[in-house]
Order: C-alpha cells, then structure tokens, then sequence
C-alpha cells in the first residue's frame, strides 16, 4: 500500500499455476493464454476477499470458440479453473499476439463473491474487448465504481508450456490524489510484456518497484499461492445424489456405474448402486 493511502496494488507470477492448468486441461496456445489469464485474474481478486472461507468465481460467457471460461480463487489466491474448449485454435493477430479476444468473442463477464451470506453477491458486466485485463477493469469500474489498473500476461512457449504467467493490480482508494494516478498510469509502461518480464526471471518484488516507482509503499503480506482444486468423493457424492432417486433408478437399469469427471482437474469419481442405500 502506498505511504499516502491513495492505493493498494497486487502483484503474483502465475507461472506454476498456468502449466498446472495446461497439464489438467491440454489446452491450445490460445486457450492456455486465455485460461491463464482469467486464472491469474481471479488470483488477484481472491486476494482481496477478507476472511477465510469466502471464494470469488470469475466466468466469461463469449460467442467466441472458446466457449465458457471460467476460474474460482479463494482469499489467498489459491485458484482452480477450466475452459470449455481446450482445442481451440485461432490464427496469430497481425502483430503476432495469440488472439484471445477473438477466442473469447463478446458476451458477458460474471463476478460471484461468496462470503459466508445467504446468497452470493453477484456483478454481471459486458465483454468489452475479450482480452480478459480490460474487461476485468471495466467491471470494476462500472459496476463496483472501483478505479482499477490490470496488466495480466501468459507466455507460451515452443514445447506448449507457460514460461511465463502473472499479473498487477493497482487499486485506488478514497480520496486517491489526481497525481498518484498520473504517476501509475505512466509506471503501467515500464511493466509492458509483463510476461516476458517474468519469463526473464523479474521477481514480484521487482515488478512491483515499477509500478510503484515514485511512491513510497510499504510491504503488508507476502503469500504462495497454486493451483488448488478441492473436489472430493463426498462432494461429487452430493451431486449424484442431488438427481434424485427416480433419476439414478432409471441411469442404473441402463449401466452399473455412474463416472463424474471434475472440470477442474479431471479427477474420475465412480458410484455404483450402493449410493442410493
């Protein structure tokens, strides 16, 4: 946070978490790009959740052959996620960037935070690019009237692999002074590439001292975060049970088994006729 109160910036290197995603997922070059960027999206955002427990899912509803994009994050970043079309394979954009906006398409962006009350709270804004970053930032915007930085990058290499992934949010406060937010919108193009930055071997700690360059800021919390799916026998137990008895009678005249996949991990849960007692 800046000395000044004017704003709280976030910073985290994804890399580990986008090829953690790209080996669950065995995503394209562009739906890795895209995926890795909402993941590392909603990394940021979950850090901003107060207490232990509240989650916030982040989902893209494009027209684009992407399909449904979507990433959940807990209070300390831990994310998991998926995309409805790994395969998806686009031309290269004239300046040879992958075309994510292209494989996201236009529609709608979800935010959902659960924090422990009787109903999610729930923001729904238009894709305004499909570039995920811009589109983030303009939720926040609109509909929290949050003023918001986001830079988010994934760099895949020749192998498929991520070398480099991560993100910067800059957040600015109540009563934020007109000059800090010239200063960050400058420092925003010493972080261009983000990244290759990463890729390179810059720390976080690094990235952060140009953004912020010019401010005095003070160092709160440092956390680890990773790719971290929770599914589990029980809960997929729940979700075959919640069919309903005359449902699942009806499945187990036909085969022995049910199979669940978790779409997040692709973990295989199996269930025979001993669920229903």
């Amino acid at each position: 946070m800046t000395r000044d109160g004017s704003a709280v910036a976030m910073i985290t290197d994804t890399t580990d978490i986008v090829n953690k995603a790209v080996g669950f997922h065995h995503t394209s070059p562009v739906a890795s790009a895209a995926l890795g960027r909402t993941l590392t999206a909603a990394s940021l955002m979950g850090t901003r959740l107060k207490n232990k427990g509240d989650s916030v899912t982040l989902t893209f509803r494009g027209d684009g052959p992407a399909g449904v994009i979507m990433a959940v994050a807990d209070y300390e970043g831990n994310v998991k996620g998926y995309i409805e079309n790994p395969a998806v394979d686009l031309p290269l954009k004239p300046n040879g960037k992958l075309d994510v906006s292209g494989a996201v398409g236009r529609g709608f962006m979800s935010v959902v935070r659960d924090v422990g009350l009787k109903e999610p709270m729930t923001g729904i804004s238009e894709i305004i690019t499909g570039e995920i970053a811009e589109d983030v930032t303009s939720y926040y915007a609109n509909s929290e009237q949050t003023p918001t930085l986001l830079s988010l990058g994934v760099l895949v290499d020749r192998d498929l692999s991520c070398a480099g992934a991560g993100g910067v949010m800059v957040q600015l406060l109540p009563h934020a002074d007109d000059a800090v937010i010239d200063v960050l919108e400058k420092n925003v193009g010493k972080i261009a590439g983000l990244s290759s930055l990463i890729a390179s071997g810059k720390t976080c700690e690094e990235l952060l001292s140009l953004v912020l360059d010019g401010m005095e800021y003070d160092l709160f919390d440092e956390i680890k975060t990773g790719y971290v799916c929770d599914c589990s026998k029980e809960r997929m137990l729940r979700a075959v049970k919640s069919l309903g008895r005359a449902e699942l009678e009806k499945i187990f005249k036909e085969q022995e088994t049910i199979e669940i996949c978790c779409r997040f991990c692709g973990k295989k849960f199996t269930f025979d006729k001993r669920i229903m007692g």
